[in-house]
């Protein structure tokens, strides 16, 4: 299996064995540094000795011979054992890089870290990630169109309001940032075995500030469906980088726990975004609502850039200076194959600066092309884990329900029951429920043995249950029969979110962790929540019956459990 131990260990020594090379060539075996050979220095320290002495009698020499032979085979044993420890050493170094503060291996933590502040951080970065999410889809700012019945009109509200969109555009609307997220993610998990994880993660919400700040401030349709594309380029490196980190350093114990914990913050983030957006849009307009979330964003941005960034186990970034360096004209140094630094004379180095652009340009076009040629390798490793293939299958089975709900809730449940306050009472169910399945899932999933095959066995059993439940709810015609057996339902099925998760982290090596994530992030949306809106929407505006609607939607949560039961029987 791709998440054993074993597996893993195997693929941190070759790892460690490449880097060895690595090092070797460039700074141990470089003129300008030579290393001695094993013994070297023990044997120039005896012949300094040697001449220093008087001479013995030829008798006492060989009789000392053989002691003397032993002591040098012992020393040569000890200095080579000494370049082999160091060795090591240096392979921890270079794995840790220069910032180091993986847990584990000995480096020195930044003076802020503790495992307990970094998971606070990251569960307050993706709460309002994911309250813009639910914003967006409150009656508060996504209003609804103008609508003329017997020569009156009645005047729309919110984006749809405004922009006068259908219900197709308006489900459009919603996925738009999905475009960004499908292309960003998959370069941010590629960047980050080259650039800090921690440094990414503060360029993508950087990203997202502004463009949560342009989404207030767009003036149509399509300016606002740019800026719902560039919040999900900002997203994409928190969403990718983030559960690598958590999974680092969270408490053996209690790892999917600490999972739950994070993605609690989805169905609590979504829910208060329902409430912010409904209070929010209605008394200071929906503009405002998207201004606050990127004030709101502003000191993790901050943070983001100014404090000493963690590093990511199972990456290296060693390499970073020497490519660096390669891309800089102004450096004068050229590195051969081997890895050996070899100074340029004078007069070269004066041509240097005066290379023509079109040279620059073709070396950094052969370093993109073995950068792709790595991520295609990387890409392939990663489909042919059959455990990794199935749990995503399920998840966008899953997500392409769960996207629905959270975008179409607010308003089916208005028609349906003729709620008063639908972004209130959807809010409140989802907020409650996530909080209390999620948990439910991570802290289950620990009692019971945190293992793949125990995750697959949770995840089809709460999903089909969840399915029954949420099935049968909108079968109810009454709003007090609808409330219970749809909120069972949700518990089931947010019971789900920590125990996916660890199993697309623990079915990969190490390494790939960030791209695994990243493709099941992608995945799910561009497959699942990104079609589903406009697709509901489009159903919706056909057959015109929200309750139909929603229990055609709802039975796709049991094609999830299915691919979720066929796991169990792969690990």
């Amino acid at each position: 299996m791709g998440g054993s131990p074993v597996a893993a260990q195997e693929a941190s020594d070759d790892d460690a064995a490449r880097v060895v090379v690595r090092i070797a060539g460039s700074h141990v075996d470089s003129a300008s540094n030579p290393l001695p050979p094993p013994g070297s220095a023990t044997f120039a320290a005896e012949g300094e000795q040697e001449h220093a002495k008087p001479e013995a009698p030829a008798e006492a020499a060989s009789a000392q011979a053989p002691v003397e032979a032993k002591q040098e085979a012992a020393a040569a044993a000890a200095a080579a054992a000494g370049v082999q420890a160091m060795a090591v050493t240096v392979v921890r170094d270079v794995e840790a890089g220069p910032d180091a503060s993986t847990s584990g291996q000995g480096g020195d933590k930044p003076s802020w870290f503790t495992p307990k502040r970094l998971l606070v951080m990251f569960c307050i970065i993706n709460m309002l990630n994911y309250v813009d999410r639910g914003a967006i889809a409150s009656n508060g700012v996504n209003g609804s169109r103008t609508k003329c019945s017997g020569g009156t009109c009645s005047p729309g509200s919110g984006i749809q309001g405004d922009f006068d969109l259908n219900n197709a555009e308006d489900g459009v609307l919603s996925s738009a940032f999905m475009v960004g997220l499908l292309v960003a993610s998959l370069i941010f998990a590629s960047l980050a075995k080259r650039y800090n994880p921690f440094r990414l993660i503060g360029v993508g919400l950087l990203v997202w500030t502004i463009a949560t700040a342009g989404c207030g401030a767009s003036f149509d349709f399509w300016s606002i469906t740019i800026c719902r594309m560039l919040v999900g380029v900002g997203e994409a490196s928190f969403i990718s980088l983030a559960a690598p980190f958590i999974d680092d350093n969270a408490p053996v114990p209690q790892k999917t726990a600490w999972l739950a914990m994070f993605y609690m913050c989805i169905p609590t983030g979504i829910a208060l975004g329902y409430v912010y957006g409904g209070l929010v849009g209605k008394t200071l307009g929906w503009r405002a609502a998207f201004w606050g979330e990127s004030i709101l964003m502003v000191p993790f941005v901050i943070l983001g850039f100014v404090i000493k960034p963690l590093e990511m186990k199972g990456l290296s970034h060693s390499g970073i200076k020497e490519y660096g360096q390669m891309l800089n004209p102004e450096v004068q140094d050229q590195i051969d194959n081997n890895g050996t630094k070899h100074v340029m004379p004078g007069g070269i180095n004066d041509l240097a600066g005066k290379v023509p652009q079109k040279f620059s340009f073709s070396r950094f076009a052969k370093r993109l092309m073995t950068e792709i040629g790595l991520f295609s390798k990387d890409m392939k490793e990663l489909l042919q884990e059959k455990v990794f293939v199935t749990v995503v299958l399920g998840y966008i089975a899953y997500n392409f329900v769960i996207g629905a709900y959270s975008y179409w809730g607010p308003k089916a449940g208005q028609q349906i029951y003729n709620m008063t306050s639908a972004d209130l009472m959807f809010g409140g169910i989802t907020i409650v429920c996530g909080i209390v399945g999620t948990l439910a899932g991570g802290f289950t999933l620990d009692k019971i043995g945190s293992t793949i095959p125990n995750a697959f066995k949770l995840l089809s059993c709460a999903t089909f249950l969840g399915a029954i439940f949420c099935f049968g709810a909108f079968c109810f015609k009454s709003l007090y029969g609808f409330i219970p057996c749809f909120s069972v339902g949700e518990i089931l099925v947010f019971a789900t979110q920590a125990p996916v998760n660890f199993v697309c982290l623990h079915s990969v090596m190490p390494h790939l962790r960030p791209l695994a994530m990243a493709v099941s992030t992608v995945s799910i949306h561009i497959f699942g929540d990104v079609p589903s809106s406009p697709l509901v929407g489009l159903l919706q505006d056909k057959i015109n019956n929200w309750r139909s609607t929603a229990l055609i939607l709802t039975s796709i949560l049991f094609i999830a459990a299915v691919f979720w039961f066929i796991g169990e029987f792969l690990v």
